[in-house]
């Protein structure tokens, strides 16, 4: 299906102008802004790369790679991240630790309850689209506080103050089903979220979903363990 393609410098032109002033300053080239490491060419080399750097944030051996002012400016005359992620937002749950990348690897997308309303879906899809991001990681948490307020409001009966009320109302119909199901009730909330959330984002994007059909884009659900920083595939 042909789609007009939107370019960075059309969707977000003020942007775009002070990328370009930076990146005078610092005078990298285009060339320049190209990741450092090797290459990532496929879903399935994306996921490895998040996996080991899982593996090294969690054994103590983090290399936090490109995270310096030279890298800054490097990645001033464009990005190439090789990831996105639609993270929880959670202070304690920062995809470029956890998964020890740095500058330029990761497009992060953090809303409380990871949830894909249309604002993030659109975000999402322009990092496909315009950047050829391989993975897409739904990334869930344990203990998530945006889950146990809707646990919460469904069991009193009662409404969340202020705007809070608006993740709740958005997260409940995915929560509810699953109130009754043996376990801890917010791990079974967590799980079916990150389930939900991954396949919304196929069932809910053209674009996505022919990214996924054609083999150049994956869409996989991942629970964070706060306790031992271990990020494991779900869905």
């Amino acid at each position: 299906m042909a789609r007009a393609h939107l370019s960075r410098r059309s969707l977000l032109t003020a942007g775009g102008a002070a990328a370009v002033a930076i990146g005078a300053a610092a005078s990298p080239s285009a060339a320049a802004a190209a990741p450092l490491d090797n290459p990532v060419d496929t879903p399935a080399e994306a996921l490895r790369r998040l996996q080991a750097g899982n593996r090294r944030f969690t054994s103590g051996h983090g290399r936090h790679p490109h995270q310096g002012l030279t890298d800054l400016h490097r990645l001033a005359a464009g990005q190439h991240p090789f990831a996105i992620t639609v993270g929880c937002a959670d202070s304690r749950v920062a995809p470029e630790v956890l998964f020890d990348q740095g500058l330029g690897d990761l497009f992060d997308n953090r809303v409380a309850g990871n949830i894909v309303d249309d604002l993030l879906l659109g975000s999402v899809e322009f990092a496909v689209e315009e950047f050829g991001s391989l993975l897409i990681v739904v990334l869930g948490h344990e203990r998530c506080g945006a889950i146990t307020a809707t646990i919460d409001a469904i069991h009193s009966g009662g409404t969340a103050p202020g705007h809070i009320g608006v993740i709740v109302d958005a997260l409940r119909p995915v929560v509810e089903p699953v109130l009754d199901q043996p376990g801890d009730p917010v791990e079974n909330g967590v799980r079916a979220n990150i389930a939900a959330q991954v396949a919304a984002l196929s069932a809910r994007s053209t674009i996505i979903a022919e990214k996924v059909d054609q083999g150049a884009l994956r869409v996989v659900g991942a629970r964070y363990d706060l306790d031992n920083g271990r990020a494991s595939l779900v869905a």
